[in-house]
């Protein structure tokens, strides 16, 4: 495909940038995140968009935190999102940086602002600040301390800045426009007033500045040359220009703000503020519980940074927002482990099997296929006996017409094993299906017997019971309901109550072998990912995706 017609609209305007000589051909970029939650899918999309243009034309991209809030800001949150920014396959090499690193310039730059009779400290109170800026349709009014002198605001400022003052009770606003027709540019504060610790500076500020200051500042400061944010900011544009107006770049460059649409996925929650929210309830099991589309949670759930990529990749970037189907992401994931995840046998609610002609003391070792699609895993060995699992689900008393599984009387074959018959049904004293009892057709080998080539309609997966392993299958859902209303209205109305089942399930002795992280496709079952919660005596196993792919079919429809 012609280059040309594969680039996005951040990309033209980059190259037309270039070809201008904007900025001497340099492009750096950043990913600015608040340390104030874990970072989620719509998080990836611009991770990946941010780091990908600095790599796309060989220049730079920071990692900076915007870490301007105390109050909801914490370390364990810088270090997730270094994670998982790695995690994706991403460096910024020495470039970290944090809002916090240029407290100083910031005040600084706010005197500048105060002495040029651009910044004033108000007293008005929050909510009168609201009331004075008016609406959409009428202006806003000017507050009666906006005409303080400089000296004294750059006294009360100071005096900030020295804890004299109780949280609230004084701003420091920019001095633009109350009538101005965006609302963003009518007097927004810049500085307010928060008595609490910060996590790097400790309780050496009292004043922090809001993110509509700082951001353009840090942009400046480190000489960023394309600020790519989500479409939610557009309104800020203008606000973002004249904070950094009187910014002094050695080469006259000043950065410029770029937007574009976020990424919305039908039936997921796209807010940290709701994520927080889901953990403090106890309605999940932490910010990485695999149901979450926290980057920690798709992480844990066995996604693969290749399949998130891709799925970045596939939506595009555009101008306007829209919705993309889980549907789309699951496919993405499919396709990145359809060729190298080794299938398995594993039997997530078992049923016992008993082959009554087969020698109790005999085991064999059977061939299966890796993976049938990619032949240069090759083969494994796994063992045969007597007593086997298979699904439960495998088996109907009474056979529904076109049930082609195993039924007293019919015939199946066992995937690289036998053709069997089920001639008894064990029940326990409740009525409960115990155990079937099963004739084995000891010709029917794949492969090798005389009736190897006799045809029956069914074919199921089995582990061997005598070394099976024992494992917890944690299927997972969607935590919100497909019919809910996703991330509008009442979300937490829209649990998913069957979001997570699980079940005491059985896998082939192979898999003892393999470690936390390790990725499966399990015959007909689906994806999963071997979770750090197993213990030498239960494999715990995290269902990823099953194996229908829903993406596939839609596509085919349309």
């Amino acid at each position: 495909m012609d280059q040309e017609n594969t680039r996005n609209f951040i990309e033209t305007i980059i190259d037309k940038d270039n070809e201008a000589g904007t900025y001497g051909n340099r492009v750096h970029t950043r990913f600015p995140p608040e340390p104030n939650g874990y970072l989620h899918l719509g998080h990836a999309k611009s991770i990946c968009l941010n780091f990908g243009i600095g790599k796309k034309y060989k220049g730079l991209t920071n990692l900076r935190f915007d870490d301007t809030n105390p109050s909801r800001e914490d370390v364990e949150y810088v270090e997730s999102i270094k994670r998982d920014v790695a995690w994706l396959g991403f460096s910024w090499e020495e470039r970290l940086y944090f809002a916090s690193d240029y407290f100083d310039i910031f005040y600084e730059h706010a005197l500048k602002l105060i002495r040029k009779g651009l910044a004033y400290v108000d007293d008005l109170t929050g909510d009168e600040i609201r009331e004075y800026r008016g609406t959409f349709n009428e202006p806003g009014k000017q507050s009666p301390y906006r005409n303080r002198s400089v000296e004294e605001n750059l006294n009360l400022f100071e005096e900030m800045k020295d804890g004299k003052y109780a949280d609230g009770e004084k701003v420091l606003r920019a001095k633009i426009d109350m009538t101005s027709p965006n609302i963003n540019m009518r007097d927004p504060v810049l500085y307010r007033i928060v008595h609490a610790s910060h996590h790097r500076t400790g309780d050496k500020w009292c004043i922090y500045p809001v993110y509509d200051y700082a951001h353009p500042l840090e942009d400046a400061i480190e000489r960023i040359t394309h600020s790519i944010c989500t479409l939610e900011f557009e309104d800020h544009r203008p606000l973002y220009n004249w904070v950094v107006a009187e910014w002094e770049d050695p080469e006259g460059q000043k950065p410029q703000q770029i937007e574009f649409a976020r990424l919305n996925v039908a039936h997921m929650v796209m807010s940290k503020r709701k994520l927080r929210l889901l953990v403090e309830k106890g309605l999940v099991s932490g910010w990485d519980d695999p149901r979450m589309p926290t980057i920690a949670g798709i992480r844990r759930r066995g996604y693969t940074p290749e399949a998130i990529r891709d799925f970045c990749e596939r939506i595009g970037v555009a101008k306007a927002d829209s919705t993309v189907e889980p549907a789309f992401l699951e496919a993405c994931i499919r396709e990145d482990l359809k060729l190298k995840a080794p299938r398995y046998m594993t039997v997530i609610d078992p049923i016992k099997v008993v082959l009554t002609n087969y020698p109790a003391d005999r085991t064999e070792v059977l061939q299966a296929d890796n993976n049938q699609e990619n032949e240069a895993m090759g083969r494994r060995g796994m063992t045969f006996s007597n007593e086997l699992y298979i699904e439960r689900g495998d088996f109907m008393e009474e056979p529904v017409k076109k049930f082609f599984r195993l039924a007293p009387g019919k015939e199946v074959r066992l995937k690289y094993a036998y053709i069997i018959k089920c001639d008894e049904v064990i029940k326990d004293e409740n009525g409960e299906i115990k155990e079937l009892h099963c004739s084995c057709d000891l010709e029917s080998k794949s492969g090798s017997g005389v009736n190897a080539d006799r045809k029956v309609k069914g074919t199921l997966h089995w582990v061997n019971a005598k070394d099976a392993v024992n494992m917890e299958c944690r299927l997972y859902d969607s935590l919100l309901r497909m019919d809910g209303e996703g991330d509008d209205g009442d979300f937490l109305s829209q649990i998913n109550p069957d979001s997570l089942i699980v079940t005491e399930g059985k896998g082939e002795a192979g898999l003892a072998a393999f470690k936390a992280g390790d990725r499966f496709q399990f015959l007909r079952r689906g994806y999963f990912v071997i979770d750090e919660d197993s213990t030498a005596d239960v494999l715990v196993v995290n269902r990823i995706v099953g194996l229908r792919d829903t993406w596939a079919k839609l596509q085919k429809k349309s």
